[in-house]
């Protein structure tokens, strides 16, 4: 037989849950913001886990209504890829190429590697790199992602990885 519902205090401020009332809310301090509300007697899925349907906090959320303030990007020098990008690489994020063999996917990345290497791109605002390929540990060995920041001129804080490739998937 199922338990009768019990009734919980939800705080007005922060949407804090507490089972017995208090003048002032344990979550975040307010006085006075504790309101009851009734708890159903919702039973959980079985083989789910949960003793008993839970609620949530309340989260609050932006307006999606205005405009948004641009992210900053610096330019790489290509235009194609600039124009893929959204007009150039946003810092601190990831960039991921992907394509069909053969479609040019190395070379752009070379292109950037020579850009930083001339100069073109400031090597310091490159952070890390990842690089996934076929067959990493054949004659350039198991990191070419290392190999190939420092050829190209990033500092050696900038950290970089090789992702082999040997699944059909790409990843």
């Amino acid at each position: 037989m199922a338990k009768p519902a019990r009734n919980t205090y939800v705080c007005q401020s922060c949407g804090g849950i507490e089972t017995r009332w208090a003048g002032k809310c344990p979550s975040c301090g307010e006085w006075n913001t504790l309101v009851e509300e009734a708890t159903p007697a919702v039973a959980a899925v079985p083989g789910s886990g949960l003793a008993k349907a839970a609620r949530g906090k309340r989260t609050v959320l932006e307006s999606l209504q205005g405009k948004s303030e641009e992210a900053p990007r610096f330019t790489t020098g290509f235009v194609e890829l600039d124009r893929v990008t959204g007009g150039g690489i946003v810092p601190g994020s990831a960039l991921l190429i992907g394509g069909e063999p053969g479609i040019g996917k190395s070379t752009i990345l070379l292109q950037l590697a020579a850009a930083v290497a001339r100069g073109s791109i400031d090597p310091a605002r490159i952070d890390d790199v990842i690089l996934g390929c076929g067959f990493p540990e054949a004659a350039t060995g198991m990191n070419i992602a290392r190999q190939s920041a420092l050829h190209a001129g990033l500092p050696v804080t900038a950290a970089a990885q090789t992702v082999n490739r040997f699944c059909a998937s790409g990843l």
